[in-house]
């Protein structure tokens, strides 16, 4: 098999290669632009870095089950990742191989929220709560987008991400109105992780230059909160009143924990680069 971002996602975990449909590649033919590239670039990192995240659950979970749904969301993730960094790639003549390993951490446009650590199984839940819901409703309108390989990466990937909601969401109702244990751990996690929804709305210059090629991230902001608003009311929990932390995954600017993240998956790529098995 060939080494590459569908192989190991997690230190000694393996996990089969996952297929890229021939459509998403390159629709129509056409390589992406720079900015289009950059934009791929902030959508495939958020995707890879959170598999890498989840990957970690693997034998690790609370019940066989979740090891099963876990490792298949994160195999969702990395078909993403693939799809969208490949199309990033066409710009300057990377491979997804080349932007998942040999970047370094500043090159990576993952925002802080994917990057923050698992926690206990609540914490995880919150996370996925968060980063669902906002890829579900990107996902959604980036389908209609005039860029059309993006539009046809998202058709894909907003059938695949409507189940990691739904997942979060039965998890943070059974949690939430569990035990006081487990209500006490989901809101522990939510309170980890409410600081780094705020970046997930931030417009840029790039977002800008792009126009109806992408989904200007503040448009975001009401639809995704009313929705967590409705998953949290539902679980009697309410919404953490924190401030929002001082992040800047697009700008290459990222929390401590990217480092660990990309040293794991990167060190066996750059101490045998070219490799294959």
């Amino acid at each position: 098999m060939h080494r590459d971002v569908h192989g190991d996602i997690h230190g000694d975990v393996h996990v089969d290669a996952v297929e890229l449909d021939p459509e998403l590649v390159g629709a129509g033919g056409a390589d992406a632009d720079h900015d289009v590239a950059q934009y791929a670039q902030w959508l495939g990192d958020d995707a890879l870095v959170l598999a890498q995240r989840l990957g970690a659950w693997i034998s690790r979970a609370p019940e066989l089950e979740e090891d099963i749904a876990l490792g298949n969301i994160a195999l969702d993730l990395v078909g993403q990742a693939r799809s969208l960094l490949h199309h990033a790639g066409t710009a300057d003549g990377r491979s997804e191989d080349d932007l998942a390993y040999f970047r370094d951490e500043t090159e990576f446009r993952s925002s802080w929220l994917v990057e923050q650590p698992n926690g206990d199984f609540a914490a995880t839940i919150a996370r996925q709560l968060v980063a669902s819901t906002y890829m579900h409703e990107l996902y959604a309108r980036l389908q209609h987008a005039s860029e059309p390989t993006l539009a046809a990466i998202a058709a894909k990937a907003v059938l695949e991400v409507a189940y990691h909601r739904d997942h979060a969401v039965q998890w943070t109702l059974r949690l939430g109105d569990g035990t006081d244990e487990s209500r006490r751990r989901m809101v522990a996690g939510l309170d980890a992780v409410w600081p780094y929804v705020d970046e997930l709305f931030a417009d840029t210059p790039l977002i800008d230059r792009l126009g109806d090629r992408a989904v200007r991230p503040s448009t975001l902001r009401e639809p995704v909160l009313a929705a967590l608003r409705d998953v949290l009311r539902q679980a009697g929990l309410a919404e953490p009143d924190l401030p929002p932390a001082p992040c800047g995954g697009r700008a290459g600017r990222h929390s401590e924990y990217l480092g660990y993240i990309l040293a794991e998956m990167q060190v066996l790529a750059r101490q045998h680069p070219g490799a294959s098995w």
